[in-house]
């Protein structure tokens, strides 16, 4: 798109696109699709907090048990490393991508994500490749915590309904066995947990965008999204 125009010139200061919103929503398709056509860098941060989820599941730890997730941490080392243009999450220098999207590490994923010290520990690696690359990154606290000042925020939504939808016809096309009721009902108790959580809620930046996907396809969305950052990076 013509939209790639407006990132020729020589920048002293990274562009950060911030993609927010709820489970199911469609922002990490969103997040590589922009990422993609702008040339940027994607950063998936959910991935990360599943990374995490991930361990504590393999250790025997209850992800919500607080005292022990933060006290497992330190045998915890997570990053990630680009090939050809797709994010890889990389724990204890595993590549655990292929691990982490089901419904029980997602449920995992949302119990860390509530531990402030996960948050910090996670919190100087988000921050570090923002402010070294043009980025679009997505995930629940982007444009309230991770990056405040990005240049761009967009909090995507959809109605419960279209959300459970898509997150069950994306695990059963991975092979996961489980039924749409099973889909809408951990969504459910997710979206409670990043809502009401005391740091760091999976709530809208002040200045962000709303956009609502509920009747878009997955194309229609990308373009909207692109128009919102043309208009905000003009």
């Amino acid at each position: 798109m013509y939209i790639n125009l407006l990132f020729k010139e020589k920048q002293t200061l990274m562009i950060n696109i911030a993609i927010d919103g709820p489970s199911g929503a469609g922002k990490s398709y969103l997040a590589r699709q922009v990422a993609t056509r702008l040339g940027y860098i994607y950063v998936d941060t959910g991935a990360l907090y599943r990374a995490i989820g991930l361990h504590m599941l393999d250790r025997g730890i209850d992800p919500s048990d607080r005292e022990k997730v933060v006290a497992e941490l330190e045998n915890v080392t997570v990053s990630f490393v680009h090939k050809d243009g797709e994010q890889h999450v990389l724990l204890n220098s595993a590549d655990v991508n292929s691990l982490i999207r089901t419904p029980e590490v997602s449920m995992a994923a949302s119990a860390v994500s509530a531990v402030p010290q996960v948050r910090a520990f996670l919190l100087g690696l988000q921050k570090d490749i923002a402010a070294k690359e043009n980025i679009v990154m997505d995930g629940r606290d982007i444009g309230t915590v991770i990056l405040p000042d990005a240049q761009v925020k967009i909090f995507l939504i959809a109605s419960d309904e279209a959300r459970a939808k898509r997150r069950f016809l994306e695990l059963t096309e991975k092979g996961t066995v489980t039924t749409l009721e099973e889909v809408q009902a951990d969504m459910a108790r997710r979206d409670r947990n990043d809502s009401t959580r005391d740091v760091a809620p999976a709530v809208p930046a002040h200045d962000a965008v709303i956009l609502d996907n509920s009747d878009l396809d997955r194309e229609g969305t990308v373009l909207a999204a692109l128009r919102i950052i043309e208009e905000k990076l003009k």
